[in-house]
């Protein structure tokens, strides 16, 4: 792959060589770590010159369950030295699922120039670029935020109409989820009720989208992959996962890799959906009690 396989992605290769610039207190530049195990992760070390969020903080309205409000992104974008004209460059763990949730929202709230470092956080420690526990501190600025844009998010309603289309679903999670046999991935809290999918969603993993070593496989490879299973850019797409983080990856394949004119991801997700009361809900188990607790 190339040191920028597109405008959305960078190369450990060509951070490594940029460093320097996301050093310098001028708001040009800035990198990001986007974690869950903040403690576990970038406090423990990080890339250098990169600031730390943490999930439930810095990415979410953990009250209302939902994304930063406008006012609240501008706030923590600013108290970070982050202005609506950075370069950002995101990265982080777990194969850059929260990573690519932030890139999602910098592109909600309308910011241009953000980028997700390919490999994540996994990649750049096992070619052993430089790591460090020094976290850099910048001047706050002002953060003006450009959005909302709605193209890229739907909500619940939107997505009950997109069923009645025949608007292609994907269902990033693991098959078990899909299936029903399982509400959450091992060791995540089961945020739902009952287990299943969207009627209609097609399981294409998450992971699908990713090379052993953790990067983006190359456009081709997501061509065929999406193609192959009949999700194509001739039609609207939704997204979604359990709390749409993992979703957020197959996204950012669809909507910046393979330049997708029309994919939204649906962040309420299994966690919203598989708690209404009366929402229609398929699995596929052989497993009769099963399917009756979850109908």
């Amino acid at each position: 792959m190339s040191e920028r396989t597109s405008d959305a992605l960078v190369s450990p290769e060509w951070l490594k060589e940029h460093l320097d610039q996301f050093g310098n207190d001028e708001p040009d530049y800035r990198l990001v770590e986007a974690d869950i195990d903040y403690d576990e992760s970038y406090a423990e070390g990080h890339i250098p010159n990169a600031i730390g969020f943490r999930w439930g903080t810095h990415l979410q309205d953990s009250i209302q369950r939902d994304i930063l409000s406008k006012e609240d992104f501008a706030e923590i974008m600013g108290e970070a030295g982050i202005t609506e004209d950075s370069t950002v460059v995101l990265y982080g763990d777990e194969s850059n699922q929260w990573a690519a949730y932030t890139y999602w929202q910098f592109k909600y709230y309308g910011h241009e120039d953000v980028h997700l470092l390919d490999g994540g956080r996994a990649y750049w420690e096992s070619e052993d670029y430089p790591m460090t526990t020094e976290k850099p501190e910048f001047s706050e600025r002002e953060y003006n935020v450009r959005g909302p844009f709605d193209g890229i998010r739907i909500y619940r309603e939107g997505v009950e109409d997109a069923m009645e289309l025949g608007v292609p679903l994907v269902d990033v999670r693991s098959a078990e989820e899909y299936r029903g046999e399982k509400i959450a991935p091992e060791g995540s809290p089961e945020t739902a009720q009952r287990a299943g999918h969207i009627p209609g969603a097609e399981n294409i993993t998450w992971k699908e989208n990713l090379s052993e070593d953790g990067r983006f496989k190359s456009r081709e490879e997501l061509e065929e992959l999406y193609e192959e299973r009949g999700i194509g850019n001739d039609s609207e797409v939704v997204t979604y996962c359990r709390i749409g983080e993992r979703s957020s990856i197959t996204w950012f394949s669809l909507h910046e890799l393979l330049g997708y004119d029309d994919v939204r991801n649906y962040d309420g997700s299994w966690t919203e959906w598989g708690n209404l009361i009366r929402s229609p809900v398929e699995v596929e188990t052989d497993d009769p009690a099963s399917r009756a607790s979850k109908g």
